[in-house]
């Protein structure tokens, strides 16, 4: 595999693109730098080609705004015409109710709508919205990060730049232990604004973890926030709250709600939403319409072609498959995560997590033509039987490398280019 192009421009971006890309999690350093391509030219479907003409099946998927495949025609024709409109207007444009209606539909929490263009950006107007309806400051979070704006980037090790008092107003508790949530109430007594929880990540939430903080955030007068932006319309077509059957007082969207158009929203209850009046969230591109009709094409498809089973079914192959592989080499492998959203864990022989290990797989896959990235492991719509039989193949192959690296005591001789690095620590 030649890589010729993609080196040339990495080169002119040292000069010109701080960190090499705008994107962390894109940036060569956190693939297997000098293995991966570190530059695309197009995608179709299921699958991205470089700049030097090498085509691989994806399961990064833009870090996870690709749900229905790269191109897909029902988005781009919805695009096109609405670019015959225009784009940005003077005043609001009739999609905005389309889509605000569609929203509420489908959410089973919606009853009104704020658009934004980010996930990221979602959760922060949510957690001003609930700082402004409770008159306090301070926020119980837990998740898998994926915020970076000030009130939570300041809780991990890239909080350079933001204002230490941030630091003493977020509040970290642990999934499915709840009592790090009573002990967050307890010791910050009639403080708490909100409680903003990635409702999964990759461990399944216990029976009654998730109704439990509901509780706890209502009985201490907080308003509980659903962090969607990876869950929403992924994980089922109402989001985590729809399969889990439970009733945020807030929700917050991005990644796939688009097919990849900057798109975001936050949702809830009339009660809590009329706050957008009063505070100032208030951007120029909320309206933008080509991303509007996007996110409508969108989830009309996810709901007409019952698309959420057919990624919970791929999911579930590519899963048990994977681990049969693992379990046949006797690997320190494991697949988490619920099959919407598979992780995977690579571990050395002591059963410390390796990224050397995982570079050693990684790169293995990407030689193959199968690029998994830094986070987690995604497919689409446009995943077919094909692609599914191609990625068992390599990853068979790659394992059984993987393996040999691990019996040869030294596994740095096997890694052809650099090992990935993380983005950043959380919480710190």
């Amino acid at each position: 595999m030649k890589l010729n192009n993609s080196e040339k421009l990495k080169q002119k971006a040292q000069d010109l693109i701080p960190g090499l890309a705008h994107t962390f999690s894109k940036a060569p350093y956190s693939y297997v730098d000098g293995v991966y391509p570190s530059y695309v030219k197009s995608a179709n479907g299921s699958h991205v080609t470089d700049v030097d003409g090498n085509e691989f099946i994806d399961y990064v998927l833009g870090l996870g705004p690709i749900i229905l495949g790269y191109n897909y025609p029902t988005v781009n024709e919805a695009i096109m015409n609405a670019l015959k409109e225009g784009i940005t207007f003077p005043m609001p444009h009739y999609l905005e109710l389309e889509l605000a209606e569609l929203l509420c539909s489908v959410v089973p929490t919606a009853e009104m709508v704020k658009f934004t263009k980010t996930g990221s950006d979602a959760v922060t107007a949510a957690i001003r919205a609930a700082r402004a309806i409770t008159g306090r400051d301070k926020i119980a979070y837990c998740g898998g990060g994926g915020v970076w704006h000030d009130w939570f980037i300041i809780s991990t090790s890239r909080g350079l730049g933001v204002p230490k008092f941030n630091r003493e107003l977020i509040k970290v508790f642990q999934y499915n232990k709840i009592e790090t949530l009573q002990q967050i109430f307890e010791q910050n007594k009639g403080q708490i604004a909100a409680v903003c929880i990635e409702p999964v990540v990759y461990e399944s939430p216990t029976k009654t973890f998730l109704k439990d903080v509901q509780n706890l955030a209502s009985e201490n007068g907080a308003i509980l926030i659903f962090d969607e932006v990876v869950t929403g319309f992924r994980l089922s077509l109402g989001g985590a709250q729809q399969h889990f059957e439970i009733k945020p007082d807030m929700s917050c969207f991005g990644k796939a709600m688009g097919n990849g158009m900057p798109l975001g929203a936050v949702t809830g209850k009339k009660e809590h939403m009329k706050i957008f009046h009063e505070i100032f969230y208030s951007t120029t591109y909320a309206g933008e319409i080509l991303s509007l009709a996007a996110g409508k094409a969108t989830i009309i498809t996810l709901k007409e072609k019952n698309v959420n089973s057919y990624l919970w079914n791929k999911g579930i192959e590519l899963k048990t498959k994977f681990q049969k592989i693992i379990q046949n080499l006797d690997l320190p492998v494991e697949v988490i995560g619920l099959p919407h959203r598979l992780g995977l864990l690579v571990k050395d022989n002591s059963g410390v997590d390796s990224l050397l290990l995982k570079s050693i797989l990684y790169q293995e896959c990407i030689e193959r033509g199968v690029m998994f990235g830094p986070g987690s492991v995604l497919h689409t719509f446009s995943h077919n039987s094909d692609d599914t039989k191609k990625t068992i193949n390599v990853f068979t192959d790659a394992a059984e490398i993987l393996k040999k690296s691990l019996d040869s005591g030294d596994p740095t001789k096997f890694l052809h280019g650099k090992q990935m690095k993380p983005v950043l620590k959380f919480p710190v």
